[in-house]
């Protein structure tokens, strides 16, 4: 028996519907809000995604949190959304994280929404638990009637916002070259192939409105895994590019990220650029490491001879840049717990390096941050036992009690990296997050 009431209203334009039910989600204390841009993507099962005000949750540390999570996700036999942080990787492999950490946030985190609202085309479905059934008439009309206005009264922080951000860097650039080439030491040595190395870029005693550096972010970049997630007085705004997996039925999906270069507002030259990406040895390369890494990640909980590459190395186009995107998929056999499948990829190869254990136990020695969320992923299981979560990167973090902001960019580290390079990608992919908090909409 469902615990949902559903109720599907058509909708003249889903753009302004989706501006306005962003704004109408503001008033409330739990919020992920999940948007696809209509971004063309094979594997899609919606445009926008609001889940709002917990019925239940779960939050706890690392430790068993991926049984935690399987006892919550049977228990409660509904749509639950989340986040599994960065650092759940000491669950699921005996490791530790003891790096400096300004957000605090819980390692892992998901509820049972009150209220579910998915925007397809040209309709959305309600789907509000049965003990609020009686308010979705209310609310869509509430919605209808919502201005499309970023600085209407009732969205302003409560403390005056602040355009004073100073941005400082965790780890300054040549001690940035050091830690480059320590990896490099030990992909010669032979100990790793491939390393994600990553940096914290952040600002202390500051004060944003994180609905809009969110907007502004999305606007800017487009990406089909934005999210915005609230929780409390903690923020994640991401324009993700990246899926980590996705489950339908019985057809496990991966689709990591490894390849980037910047586009080009000249239509020669940004197709020549894309056309040189699709074809460098360096890029080709790293993404190929990976797409290996998933391949043995998936075989764990496939059934025999299902893995198999959809898409290797093609190019996937941004507003802010080009990426090399691969597809892995398997079938798992249908008494797989779903929780299972997670556990046994997590966390994504594309943010780690391989072999696995290896890079994560180099790079922890390494990094100056403990990631949290960055580099962990957000997402949802549906009632039937189907998910779908990305990779939090691109992505800004706040936590307003501590008036903290951060965002972190990584790259991948091979044979063929060079420090200087390396520290250059990270900046492209920095550049929208630092120009988003220095030029936020007042």
């Amino acid at each position: 028996m469902s615990l949902r009431t559903k109720r599907t209203f058509l909708i003249d334009n889903s753009q302004n519907f989706k501006k306005k039910l962003f704004l109408w989600a503001q008033q409330f204390e739990t919020i992920v809000w999940l948007d696809s841009n209509n971004y063309h993507q094979t594997y899609s099962s919606f445009n926008g995604a609001l889940a709002i005000d917990e019925f239940t949750s779960i939050k706890t540390d690392y430790h068993g949190a991926f049984d935690k999570l399987k006892e919550y996700h049977s228990f409660t036999k509904d749509y639950i959304f989340g986040y599994i942080s960065y650092d759940v990787k000491n669950d699921a492999e005996h490791l530790s994280s003891n790096n400096f950490d300004g957000l605090g946030f819980a390692d892992l985190y998901f509820f049972q929404p009150q209220k579910l609202i998915f925007i397809n085309d040209d309709s959305v479905e309600f789907q509000y638990l049965k003990m609020m059934d009686d308010e979705i008439e209310d609310d869509f009309e509430e919605i209808l009637e919502t201005p499309i206005l970023l600085n209407d009264n009732r969205f302003k922080n409560t403390e005056e916002e602040t355009s004073d951000i100073k941005i400082k860097l965790r780890v300054h650039k040549d001690e940035y070259h050091e830690k480059v080439e320590k990896l490099l030491e030990h992909i010669h040595r032979g100990d790793i192939y491939e390393a994600n190395f990553c940096q914290e870029f952040y600002a202390e005693n500051t004060v944003i409105n994180p609905y809009k550096i969110y907007q502004h972010l999305n606007e800017i970049s487009e990406p089909p895994f934005a999210t915005f997630l609230k929780t409390e007085h903690q923020y994640l705004l991401s324009a993700s590019p990246e899926r980590f997996i996705k489950k339908e039925g019985a057809k496990i999906i991966s689709q990591p990220i490894k390849g980037t270069a910047k586009r080009y507002v000249n239509k020669i030259e940004d197709d020549k650029i894309a056309f040189d990406l699709a074809r460098d040895e360096k890029e080709r390369s790293e993404n190929i490491m990976i797409v290996d890494l998933v391949r043995n990640d998936l075989s764990r909980t496939a059934k025999k001879g299902t893995v198999k590459v959809e898409e290797l190395c093609k190019v996937y186009s941004f507003k802010q840049v080009h990426q090399l995107i691969s597809t892995v998929v398997s079938e798992i056999e249908h008494d797989t717990h779903p929780v299972n499948v997670v556990r046994d990829t997590f966390p994504m190869g594309s943010m780690t390096g391989a072999p696995k254990i290896s890079a994560m136990k180099i790079i922890e020695k390494l990094e100056e941050t403990k990631r949290g969320l960055y580099s962990g992923t957000v997402g949802y299981f549906t009632p039937d036992g189907d998910f779908d979560f990305n990779v939090i990167i691109r992505s800004i973090l706040y936590n307003a009690e501590k008036k903290y902001v951060s965002y972190s960019v990584g790259g991948a580290i091979t044979a063929k990296s060079t420090p200087e390079k390396e520290y250059e990608e990270c900046l492209l992919k920095a550049k929208a997050m630092k120009y988003v908090l220095l030029n936020s909409i007042k």
